[in-house]
């Protein structure tokens, strides 16, 4: 075990380097430490390699939004376990939180949709239960994938379709080409 994580050490400065523009002095101990924790826990990742790879570079790439390293890989974990249990593109769900919350977890628009993923209360009796909490990061991304899983079934694989039917703006592209625009960012 010891090998493996003083193997890791040169691959994070490389990877941190080059995936994320930052100079292998800027990653704190404890950004460090919670990718290696990250990694041995992240079950949706083919192998180990995979996990860091994609969670340094994403961590990166997010990092304006989120300033909490722990929070921020809390994040990108639930959305690349649930689109990978709920067949959705993993750049399509980042995508579409940038657009609802700037991946802000405490996120409420005027119409009452909470979280990441802007997900509108009356969910919780049709896809979970009354208590769960939206704010919560992996509650609220389980919630948002199902519910873009079932429009995009319901518009018979047309992503755009079901786009406009999550943020409720059938008819318009407008919403679905920001999403688009942004899941551009995560590709």
């Amino acid at each position: 075990m010891l090998h493996f994580l003083r193997a890791l050490v040169p691959v994070f400065l490389l990877l941190s380097h080059a995936a994320c523009a930052q100079q292998p002095t800027d990653i704190s101990p404890s950004l460090r430490a919670a990718l290696k924790h990250s990694i041995a826990q992240a079950s949706s990742f083919s192998d180990r390699f995979e996990a860091e790879v994609w969670l340094v570079d994403m961590s990166g790439r997010i990092g304006h939004w989120v300033s909490d390293e722990l929070e921020r890989l809390q994040i990108l974990k639930a959305v690349h376990a649930q689109a990978n249990n709920h067949q959705l593109p993993i750049d399509l769900v980042l995508g579409l939180i940038e657009t609802e919350s700037h991946f802000n977890r405490f996120a409420l628009s005027s119409t009452g949709a909470q979280g990441l993923m802007q997900i509108m209360p009356f969910w919780k009796l049709e896809i979970g239960q009354p208590q769960d909490n939206l704010i919560n990061i992996d509650t609220n991304i389980r919630y948002g994938c199902a519910i873009l899983q079932h429009y995009i079934q319901i518009e018979n694989g047309n992503i755009s379709k079901a786009l406009a039917r999550y943020n409720g703006s059938v008819g318009s592209t407008r919403y679905p080409t920001k999403v688009r625009r942004n899941q551009e960012k995560y590709q």
